[in-house]
């Protein structure tokens, strides 16, 4: 394991570094300047010039970028430009309520892909599997921004049954933090566990039609002991792997489903970035966000080594 952590680390850190400079720059290329916007409407262009002198924003790219690279290194990601107060400050503020959402995102991919996968590939009756894959391929076929706005009006117009939007601590009220959580998770979970279910049980189906399994089937091992014991072990791998890829669109679509219901984590805090053109806010939370893609598939793979012997012997 550790050899493999060693082997995955450089790489790693390569993605990283390429991902900062991608940020940055892109940033840069998007119409409109900070200074300006800082400025106001009524500023004369010896005011915008001064704040773009403040903020370092006239020098040569290369050297902002280093500079802001030195900073990271040291854990120091300035003040923001627009929004007020310190980035790291901000982001601390937000991404309690991000990691929440994103946790509990991934619980529920777990709970309804593992029952959907098993079922779509063992199901005796055609209806049952023909049932799963509509599921999932409706779940795949729908935004999530389109979701969010059938459950709110389903569960919170209709029914009344959940809250439309909104945050409350768990530590503070669980039950009422539940009841905000639980409609946005939904949103969140449904795409990603609709593809690990799929994956999942097509790993299931070719585990299946191996030659051990019908070996096991004809000196009379039961098809439950089979599923569970050998057919799903052998299709966990891959399954693994596609749920790491999953927890990548699970943050990224965060982001959106913040949105829809009023969510304060990270995603709000990119959006105001955006709009009021804050580079040191958007820069830090992107390449916050890359980061915590790269350590879940490092994760990932060395959850993948741990399922299969072969990667740990190679």
């Amino acid at each position: 394991m550790r050899s493999l952590l060693l082997k995955r680390l450089p790489s790693g850190l390569l993605v990283l570094l390429l991902a900062s400079f991608l940020v940055f720059l892109i940033l840069r290329l998007i119409p409109g300047d900070p200074a300006t916007t800082l400025a106001g409407p009524d500023a004369g262009p010896q005011a915008v010039a001064a704040i773009r002198s403040r903020l370092g924003l006239d020098e040569p790219l290369l050297t902002q970028y280093l500079r802001w690279l030195g900073d990271l290194l040291t854990g120091d990601l300035g003040p923001s430009y627009s929004i007020g107060g310190q980035v790291s400050e901000l982001i601390g503020d937000g991404i309690g309520a991000t990691v929440q959402l994103t946790a509990a995102a991934l619980l529920l991919v777990v709970l309804l892909a593992l029952p959907l996968g098993v079922l779509g590939a063992t199901a005796e009756r055609r209806t049952v599997a023909a049932a799963v894959r509509a599921f999932t391929t409706a779940v795949l076929a729908v935004p999530p921004f389109v979701t969010g706005v059938l459950l709110v009006l389903l569960f919170a117009v209709t029914l009344g049954l959940l809250p439309a939007g909104g945050h409350e601590s768990l530590l503070d009220a669980p039950d009422l933090a539940l009841q905000y959580l639980l409609l946005p998770a939904v949103c969140l979970a449904l795409p990603s566990a609709a593809v690990l279910a799929r994956y999942l049980g097509d790993g299931i189906q070719r585990a299946l039609a191996e030659d051990y399994v019908r070996t096991a089937t004809a000196v009379g091992v039961s098809r439950r002991r089979i599923v569970w014991r050998h057919a799903l072990p052998n299709a966990l791998p891959s399954a693994v792997t596609v749920l790491g890829l999953q927890i990548g669109h699970l943050v990224a679509g965060a982001v959106l489903v913040e949105r829809i219901f009023a969510w304060p984590g990270l995603g709000q805090l990119v959006e105001q970035g955006v709009l009021r053109r804050d580079y040191p806010v958007v820069q830090a939370v992107l390449l916050l966000v890359v980061a915590g893609y790269v350590a879940v598939q490092l994760l990932t793979d060395l959850v993948y080594a741990w399922l299969d012997p072969r990667i740990r012997w190679e």
